[in-house]
This record gives structure tokens, C-alpha cells and sequence, in this order.
């Protein structure tokens, strides 16, 4: 069966049907894995329950100022000493993890933690607001002090400056005579004027608030304690996991059927080997169209259901054996009108076609037939050289074969001067059931006892 193009709905819709018929056990299997994998990833993802904590900086702040704070609020020093009043001791490390922060509108640092619990959540993000605001408070302290000093020498400064300057308007104001003209009264009024002037000034100056601009630090209240972990939860990565590697196999095998080049049909067979499809054979397998399970891979997949097509009609029930005799000596007879000395060609991985070359070899040998039966390698085909009135029969499995690869050992055939003379296609079938015995008949007398 070719594989149509998968433009159409009604298409789609079939196949992916035919995946979740015959795939359903391997498809479960994935999704199994799916959920492990993302109960995997919640250890390492999932950031457990989740809650924040708000802190206002009063007083005008700059944006630099700002993302310094939220800075200092992660800082090593505040991690440090909110893990030593945390009752489950953890490490300042272990909450650089969890912790983070960041600047919202209105001079607010947000505090956004991560715990294993609620409660160890709502404590942590306490704690780290208290710390925080406790630790800004200290760098402010000593940037205070700091300025307070400065100020003091300044206005030390500026008092000495102002003092001799008081100093020589008095000498000028007594210099000026003691005549009571209007130059001189004028004279000695703005020198008591400009004297006044200096001192309201020095007074205003010592008056002034030198923590301008320096603002508190406060908590906008306590955190809230979660009511459930913060997503993605460890329910929605199975769930995700599971979901996600089940829609991957089905889309998987749709990508995969899609992408097969194998030939399935007779006109296409019979065109890539450039000669004619001779006959259809049944070949009886105990597994049916079930792939050897050979070794730990092969018990798995028997044990998934992928050890066999799922693209493919069910495998039918083997007919009788006269049947299937039929066919095979069909073959041998359309074989009579063709060269003497016929080579049977089989893949050396096509386990269905060698139990028919096997079957068709006996045969012929029981009819006093030449028929030899060459294993080549299907990925460099390689064919006997010809030899008077010889010519090859090709025994191969529908579907096993893609066109190039017929193609090249048609090509190989024509090297070794071998003619092509046709085709067998073999096509797997279940054994038949052996028929139920039927109950004997009772004895007449049996019979007539029971009537009676």
C-alpha cells in the first residue's frame, strides 16, 4: 500500500487513527516516559511555592539609586544574615537561588522568593524585606555621618569667614568719622544692613536639615503565604511531559510513513526492475508479519507492538496448503518458456523472501527443476556472472525495497549479463486455525434412551 500525500483531512485523519489502533501500547510507553521526564524536570524548574514582599524608599530617588537598592536587597550580606534567623538554617549560597528583586513604580524594591513550603516561603521573604531594610538603613547611617562632618567643617569655615568679615564693616563703620552727614549715615546703614545679611545667613545655615534627601527605608507589611506551589507545578510538567512525548510518537510515525520511499506496489516493483511481476506468493510465518524478536530489542519491541507495520491491511489468514502449492508451481511453470539455468535473487535481510526461495528451490527440486537460490547485499547488490541460457528470478517482500535500490540491482544484474526474467512478490499470512474436531454422533440407542 503507498503512502498518499498527506494533503488531505480525510487522510490525516485515517492514518492517525491507524497510529492510535496499532501504536496504542508503544504511544502509552511515550507518554509514561513523557511524565517521568517532566517529574524529572520539576526538581530542576519548578520554583515551588512563591510570594514576595514590598519595600518603600522614602524621599526623592533617582533610577541609578534605585536599582542599586534592589541590588543590595540580593546582596550577600542581606542573604546572610536572613539565613541565620531562618529556623531551618539554610546557607546565604543556597538563598541567592531563591531570592530576587526587582523596581516597581513608586520607589518600591519587590522582594520575590521561592521555598520548598508556604510557610518557608512567607518567613523568607520576612526575613530578607527586615534584613534589607535594616542593612540600608546602616549604609545610609554611615553615608549621614560621613556628610555631618563635612557639613560641620564647612560651616566652620563659612563662620570664621563671616566673623572676620563682621569684623572689618566695624573698622569701616568707625572709620567713617563721627560727622552726622547723609554720606556718613548712609554709609554706616548699609554696613549694619550688609552685617545683619551675614549673620541671619549663618543662622539659617545652622538651622538647616542636613539629612535633606536621606529618606527611610520601610516594609510595606508582611508577605502573604501561598496557597499552592507557583506554576510550572509538578502536576502540570507530567501532564506536559506526558502530553508532549505522545503527540511526538504520533507525529513521529506520520513523519516517518510519509518519508518512506519503500515500493509496495506491483506497477512500481515492475517498472524499477525493468521486467514483469510473475506471481503473488503466500508465505506462512509463525509471527506473521511480526518482526524476529531476537535479543533484548526485539523482546521490547514485541512487548510495545512495534514489531510490526502499522501502515499495512492486517495480515490475512494463510489459505490451505494446495493453495499455496498452486502458486509456487504457477511460478515454475511460467519459468518452463524461459532460459534453462535460473538464478532465484533474495536479500540477505529479507527473512520472508528467503522462506519462499527456500520453498520454491524445493519444489523445483522435486520436479527435477535447475533453480539456485544467491543471496546478495541489499545495500551493494553483487550478481554471478552469466553462463549459457541462465537468467535470475528476484524474490522480494512488498514494501522492503525502495526504487533506487531495485534500480541498482537491476543495474547489477545487467553488469553480470544476467536477464531479469521476473518478479516474485511474497506477501506474509498467519497460519490457519486447525479446525475444531465436531462432536461424534451418539448412538442410536443413546439416542432413543434419552428421547424415552
Amino acid at each position: 500500500m503507498e503512502i498518499p500525500p498527506l494533503t488531505d483531512d480525510t487522510v490525516r485523519l485515517a492514518l492517525v487513527g491507524q497510529v492510535l489502533k496499532r501504536r496504542w501500547r508503544l504511544l502509552a510507553a511515550l507518554a509514561v516516559l513523557g511524565a517521568a521526564v517532566g517529574a524529572g524536570a520539576s526538581v530542576l524548574f519548578s520554583p515551588g511555592y512563591q510570594t514576595s514582599s514590598s519595600v518603600l524608599l522614602q524621599g526623592p530617588r533617582q533610577a541609578d539609586e534605585l536599582l542599586t537598592q534592589a541590588e543590595v536587597a540580593t546582596s550577600s550580606v542581606v542573604l546572610d544574615r536572613a539565613a541565620a534567623q531562618l529556623a531551618w538554617q539554610p546557607s546565604g549560597a543556597d538563598l541567592k537561588k531563591q531570592v530576587t528583586a526587582s523596581v516597581a513604580n513608586g520607589n518600591v524594591v519587590t522582594i520575590t522568593v521561592s521555598a520548598d513550603t508556604a510557610e518557608h516561603a512567607q518567613q523568607l521573604a520576612d526575613q530578607v524585606a527586615q534584613q534589607f531594610v535594616k542593612y540600608s538603613g546602616q549604609l545610609a547611617s554611615n553615608s549621614a555621618d560621613a556628610s555631618v562632618q563635612l557639613a560641620q567643617e564647612q560651616r566652620e569655615t563659612l563662620r570664621n569667614q563671616v566673623k572676620l568679615t563682621t569684623e572689618k564693616i566695624s573698622d569701616i563703620a568707625k572709620g567713617v568719622g563721627g560727622d552726622l552727614t547723609v554720606e556718613s549715615v548712609q554709609v554706616r546703614t548699609q554696613l549694619e544692613g550688609l552685617r545683619t545679611s551675614l549673620e541671619q545667613a549663618i543662622n539659617d545655615l545652622n538651622q538647616a536639615d542636613l539629612a535633606t534627601g536621606i529618606g527611610n527605608t520601610v516594609v510595606l507589611g508582611p508577605s502573604e503565604r501561598p496557597t499552592g506551589p507557583a506554576a510550572p507545578t509538578l502536576v502540570q510538567l507530567v501532564a506536559g511531559g506526558a502530553v508532549l512525548f505522545f503527540l511526538a510518537g504520533v507525529i513521529g510515525h506520520l513523519f516517518t510513513a510519509r518519508a518512506d520511499r519503500r515500493l509496495r506496489g506491483e506497477p512500481e516493483i515492475a517498472s524499477a526492475l525493468g521486467s514483469p511481476i510473475l506471481a503473488g506468493v503466500d508465505v506462512t510465518t509463525p509471527q506473521g508479519d511480526r518482526l524476529p524478536a531476537t535479543g533484548l530489542l526485539g523482546q521490547v519491541r514485541r512487548l510495545l507492538g512495534s514489531d510490526r507495520p502499522w501502515v499495512l491491511p492486517p495480515v490475512a489468514t494463510s489459505a490451505d496448503e494446495v493453495n499455496r502449492d498452486i502458486r509456487y508451481r504457477r511460478v515454475l511453470a511460467r519459468l518452463a518458456t524461459g532460459p534453462a539455468d535460473v538464478l532465484l535473487l533474495v536479500a540477505d535481510d529479507d527473512e520472508t523472501g528467503k522462506l519462499a526461495a527456500g520453498q520454491l528451490a524445493e519444489l523445483a527440486d522435486r520436479l527435477s527443476l535447475p533453480l539456485r537460490i544467491f543471496e546478495f547485499t541489499a545495500g551493494r547488490p553483487t550478481v554471478p556472472d552469466a553462463g549459457p541460457g541462465s537468467g535470475v528470478l528476484v524474490v522480494l517482500s512488498a514494501g522492503s525495497r525502495t526504487a533506487w535500490e531495485l534500480v541498482r540491482l537491476a543495474e547489477a544484474c545487467a553488469d553480470a549479463g544476467q536477464e531479469v526474467v521476473g518478479a516474485v512478490l511474497t506477501h506474509p499470512v498467519r497460519p490457519a486455525e486447525p479446525a475444531e474436531p465436531e462432536p461424534a454422533a451418539e448412538a442410536p440407542e443413546k439416542a432413543l434412551a434419552g428421547s424415552a
